[in-house]
């Protein structure tokens, strides 16, 4: 009879934990209406702890066929991000994104030690070896974060329990976005939030394109 309670208690708990979550759907449209991919989308939550600093996040970020693979990678701010290098080229990574700036000295083989991004902000990758290399890795202070998909749009999960939420946007798409597009509100949204672009974007980075530069950031 004991343990019949205590189960049943652990699953009421388990269920009021449940409850506690809830999920925002954010969408992105070009000034053409169409769905934007791939633009890093994050949430951050007031009045709720946030993740303990003691876990330890890591993210990779990798060198193939002379291009950053994933273009764009999103963590949570104190991430360890290693760079291996799966070309059989070397690179020389660096970045001069202050306070993230960082080199990774030529290798190639074996990874050098992580690099760990303590700030917020937008950090753009080069190789002082291929010139065409470019990458971003985009350092928010939340874990709720993510990329979207094919048509536009990503969920994620918040806890009922915050006070407010803010909503930011970015890539290297957007014109005059060389900081994340906000929006807060009080409370969650009964609708999905659509990110409405006013200007046209700029041509995604291509090898020996015009497209998106390095004089752009």
């Amino acid at each position: 009879m004991i343990n019949r309670r205590i189960s049943c208690l652990m699953i009421a708990l388990l269920g009021a934990h449940i409850s506690l979550a809830s999920d925002i759907e954010v969408r992105v449209r070009g000034a053409d209406g169409e769905p934007v991919p791939n633009v890093v989308v994050f949430i951050k939550q007031a009045g709720v702890a946030a993740r303990s600093e003691s876990q330890p996040v890591s993210a990779v970020m990798d060198q193939r066929d002379k291009s950053f693979v994933p273009h764009i990678l999103v963590v949570e701010r104190g991430t360890a991000v290693e760079f291996p290098n799966s070309d059989v080229v070397a690179h020389h990574v660096y970045s001069f994104s202050r306070p993230n700036d960082f080199v990774l000295p030529l290798y190639k083989g074996n990874s050098p030690e992580p690099v760990v991004l303590s700030h917020e902000g937008v950090v753009t990758l080069g190789c002082n070896i291929h010139d065409s290399m470019l990458g971003y890795i985009v350092v928010v202070d939340t874990d709720i974060q993510g990329l979207t998909n094919t048509a536009g749009g990503i969920t994620l999960a918040v806890s009922d329990a915050a006070v407010e939420y803010e909503i930011g946007i970015w890539s290297p798409r957007i014109r005059d976005s060389k900081k994340p597009l906000l929006r807060s509100f009080s409370k969650i949204p009964d609708d999905v939030v659509t990110f409405n672009l006013e200007k046209s974007l700029r041509r995604g980075h291509v090898d020996q394109s015009d497209a998106v530069q390095w004089d752009d950031y």
